[in-house]
């Protein structure tokens, strides 16, 4: 694991990524306390009015989602980005490949900020234009051009463009099933980038048997079995989110024990055995519906980042039993980058028409990684 853990006691207070680079944020923003900081921002909001629009993915800080106009998963808040045609500044409180996406999205006029430029995703990390270059021309000479290439939207610009130019799509984990379903019915072999869990728990719900997938080391340069002679129809890339793999069988069956009535629900970037073991795998968005539409009395035990659990818990205490799948698990280190002094400076720089924490992506690969984006809305349409 990547995580430094701050505990206080037998809880987890706090989670750091220990690679990250140093922050730039100056020192004083860091020394207000968070009365001040909130005054500063609401103070910035006012001044701004629709000129500025504040998005918060799911897993951010309590304090973050406090400030935002709106909150969701990755996608929807960029697709939200790109209908607001009113304001000229975009604050993405969420990683690197989600502020880029929105910026692909949204009109060329309108700035988009991504208030730790640190804020990154280690899962959108593990694919790199470079190594997928290599791999690309490696499994283009073992099988030929029978692959299609589709990509989860929790990666990079330059893997959104590569694919793009391919004739691949992306792909969200609402849709999953439907693209991939579009992508066999194409009668080539799937590379499924970058989360190799979530492309095994959707093709094999699709009736895709787990010998006829296999998986692209991307270290080694090699598929994974190497003795795979008869094409796969499912590549699946050696990636995958940190925070999910903190769930196991242990978690679940410890939980089967202390609460037998409890619903395990989990999120498919989880392992298979996970998937298979709990009572329902699914979005975020699928997961917060599920939690919503139970009747009274129900009992959940979850499997995703643990602010969003714990958000879940404190709105349904009166009502439901919310658990976390483990306790233990750490929230995304890299979302938690982003805080009220990150938010309080970029509003001053914003306001000061400094675009230090701007997120752009260059036109070559937007336009590609357009592509792919519009290919997935088209197969959301037919």
């Amino acid at each position: 694991m990547w995580y430094n853990k701050v505990m206080k006691g037998n809880q987890i207070i706090e989670c750091h990524d220990q690679n990250l680079k140093v922050d730039k944020i100056p020192k004083n923003y860091l020394e207000l306390g968070n009365d001040a900081l909130r005054e500063k921002i609401t103070t910035a909001r006012k001044t701004l009015g629709d000129k500025l629009y504040i998005m918060a993915h799911h897993y951010q800080k309590d304090e973050v989602v406090e400030f935002a106009d709106v909150t969701g998963d990755s996608l929807y808040l960029s697709m939200g980005a790109a209908k607001n045609k009113n304001a000229e500044h975009i604050i993405f409180c969420g990683v690197h490949f989600m502020a880029e996406t929105a910026d692909i999205l949204s009109e060329d006029w309108q700035n988009v900020y991504l208030p730790d430029e640190n804020a990154g995703c280690s899962m959108a990390d593990m694919a790199n234009l470079g190594d997928l270059q290599i791999a690309w021309e490696k499994l283009l000479s073992k099988f030929g051009a029978t692959i299609l290439p589709l990509t989860y939207v929790n990666s990079t610009a330059q893997i959104k463009a590569f694919v793009g130019e391919n004739g691949g799509a992306c792909i969200t984990s609402t849709n999953a099933k439907t693209v991939v379903k579009w992508a066999l019915e194409q009668n080539k072999k799937v590379l499924f980038l970058p989360d190799q869990h979530l492309g095994r728990n959707t093709a094999y719900e699709l009736g895709v048997v787990l010998d006829k997938m296999a998986v692209w080391d991307y270290k080694k340069q090699e598929l994974v079995p190497q003795n795979a002679e008869v094409a796969p129809e499912i590549i699946l890339w050696d990636g995958y989110c940190s925070v999910h793999q903190q769930f196991n069988l242990n978690n679940i069956e410890r939980m089967r024990v202390e609460n037998p009535t409890a619903q395990i629900l989990v999120h498919p970037e989880c392992s298979f055995e996970v998937v298979q073991n709990a009572d329902l795998s699914g979005s975020t968005n699928k997961i917060i519906e599920t939690v919503a539409d139970a009747p009274r009395g129900s009992v959940f035990a979850i499997g995703t980042d643990n602010n969003l659990v714990g958000r879940l818990r404190q709105k349904y205490e009166s009502e439901k039993e919310i658990h976390f799948l483990n306790f233990y698990s750490c929230s995304c280190a890299t979302m938690n980058r982003i805080h009220l002094p990150h938010l309080a400076w970029n509003l001053d720089n914003v306001l000061d028409n400094n675009h230090q924490q701007k997120i752009e992506v260059d036109k070559k690969t937007a336009t590609s990684a357009l592509r792919s984006l519009e290919k997935m809305f088209e197969i959301m349409r037919s």
